[in-house]
């Protein structure tokens, strides 16, 4: 039995046409008036949700994190994600202006602090992006709060969707996502909407970064998704991190539109229309068999991407592990990834055996327990 899921004003069933999220994440890059262009034409081009993403870069990544590979090149992403920190002010801000263009309100926190500060001014729902699905310390503290939880699934297995579900006193939405950049369309597997909605008894949606605008959202609508995200963009040519993947006004506008028009046929004569337009092949390429796995884009970043316990300060031999010299971050290439962040609070108050370098993940193999 499927669950329903109210978000604002919206309660998704079952039989409800799918909502469209614009994420504009840090597109705006902290200009407010540049963030009123994009929520402008995130409604224009029939987006229900306005999605940011409230960026603390100390919640993120370590400064010796070094360069990221991003859809615009390597990329010194600490650097990057301190530019685009702004004050709670901002954010209220844009939630007003959402407001008054008549369009939902979402923001991502990467930590408690950003969460905290999202919590006090108040939104429709929080979405947690697939690289924090581990993040349980995070999760426990969002769920606090009683608000709609937005789980995106990308570069996980599926014992890591149930450990997250099963961390959450409510089911969440779920997203299916390939946390790739761009992600390869005959990755996404879109079936596999249908086979988590029925694992988890819940509603489940798309975070689509694919670079055609509307097949993977149409072949997941017809799958069952209920939330489809995908990044929008004023130009391809302008800075923002994700621009060079994002759709721009009229290309998003065009998604929802074709989505909602297959969407409102009936499943096999839609299928049939995309098989006309894109070929057999292709379509069953991207419907994939339902079965979750790793994508073959995701599987190196596994275990990186994610979050994992590292080390704020060289930890020296000798020195206890306390709240100010650990923290949960994403390791990416340069770093070694540390134990899971379900550890965190076992390992508080241990003994390193041997010095742990700034940033580096701390593993068991690195710790002996107090008695």
């Amino acid at each position: 039995m499927y669950m329903g899921f109210s978000l604002g004003g919206h309660t998704l069933t079952h039989d409800s046409p799918p909502l469209f999220v614009a994420e504009i994440g840090t597109s705006h890059g902290g200009d407010m008036e540049k963030a009123r262009e994009l929520i402008h034409a995130a409604k224009e081009s029939g987006a229900d949700y306005a999605k940011f993403q409230y960026v603390i870069a100390d919640e993120i990544i370590h400064p010796n994190t070094g360069m990221v590979d991003l859809p615009g090149g390597p990329t010194p992403l600490y650097e990057v994600f301190a530019s685009l920190e702004r004050p709670p002010h901002f954010y209220q801000e844009l939630k007003e202006h959402c407001a008054r263009h008549g369009i939902g309100f979402l923001c991502t926190p990467f930590g408690i602090n950003s969460a905290r500060a999202l919590f006090g001014i108040g939104l429709d729902g929080m979405k947690i992006a697939s690289p924090e699905l581990n993040h349980l310390p995070l999760l426990k503290e969002v769920d606090s709060y009683g608000i709609p939880v937005i789980l995106s699934t990308g570069v996980s297995r599926l014992a890591d969707i149930e450990e997250a579900f099963d961390t959450l006193s409510k089911p969440p939405l779920l997203l299916h996502c390939i946390t790739s950049y761009p992600a390869p369309e005959e990755e996404y597997n879109t079936a596999l909407i249908h086979t988590l909605s029925k694992i988890f008894g819940c509603l489940t949606g798309i975070s689509d970064h694919s670079l055609h605008p509307y097949l993977v959202p149409a072949l997941a609508a017809l799958y069952g998704a209920k939330l489809i995200e995908k990044h929008i963009t004023l130009s391809h040519d302008t800075s923002g991190l994700d621009d060079p993947i994002a759709l721009e006004p009229a290309q998003f506008g065009l998604m929802t539109a074709r989505t909602l028009e297959l969407w409102s046929m009936q499943k096999n004569p839609a299928i049939q229309i995309l098989k006309s337009e894109f070929g057999a092949e292709r379509i069953a390429r991207v419907s994939g068999d339902g079965i979750k796995r790793l994508s073959e884009s995701e599987r190196d970043n596994y275990g990186r991407t994610n979050r994992s316990v590292h080390a704020l300060t060289a930890i020296e031999k000798g020195q206890i592990l306390t709240r100010d010299n650990t923290a949960v971050l994403r390791t990416e290439k340069v770093l070694t990834p540390g134990i899971s962040p379900k550890y965190l609070d076992l390992i508080l108050g241990a003994k390193a055996v041997k010095t742990i370098g700034a940033g580096e993940g701390i593993r068991f193999s690195d710790l002996i327990s107090i008695d």
